[in-house]
């Protein structure tokens, strides 16, 4: 980027933001423009670029408190923001490794109803008798409804 000053409809279009946002970032702490002699605001390089780092935080899956904590170099939580975002990411990808194994095993059982599917229904008997709580299908080969062994099934 070149290094002058933008106006916040000119750094809002160079993101594809509305200028709403940023004034809402502004006021959460996140942006602090200079002002010119009328007030508005005017925005640097190194605004832009830390507009860059809350667009990409935020389409990480990122909150504002946690991004707030990212940029604040005087943040003493800032590790513990990060693993904590980290841990939230891996129970996130656990749970779409689980909904990709239901909708494959779905896909390649036999039973028209997964729900009467042996296997599937072998899978949850404990949580309907109520000995276990939630939904964790491992992964290992099993019988489908007309008992055809699918390897590498991952509902068991």
């Amino acid at each position: 980027m070149k290094s002058s000053l933008w106006s916040i409809g000119d750094l809002a279009e160079r993101f594809g933001l509305a200028t709403h946002v940023l004034r809402h970032w502004e006021s959460e702490g996140l942006l602090d423009p200079q002002r010119d002699g009328a007030g508005r605001r005017r925005y640097g390089e190194a605004d832009a670029y830390r507009v860059a780092v809350i667009v990409a935080s935020k389409a990480a899956g990122m909150s504002l408190d946690q991004i707030r904590a990212l940029v604040d170099s005087g943040s003493a939580g800032r590790h513990g923001i990060l693993e904590r975002h980290l841990a939230d990411i891996d129970d996130q990808i656990a749970a779409l490794e689980r909904s990709r194994a239901m909708a494959r095993h779905a896909l390649e059982c036999r039973a028209h109803d997964i729900a009467t599917c042996p296997n599937f229904r072998a899978n949850v008997a404990d949580i309907v008798a109520g000995t276990r709580v939630g939904m964790g299908f491992e992964s290992r080969s099993h019988v489908h409804g007309a008992g055809a062994v699918v390897a590498g099934d991952r509902l068991g």
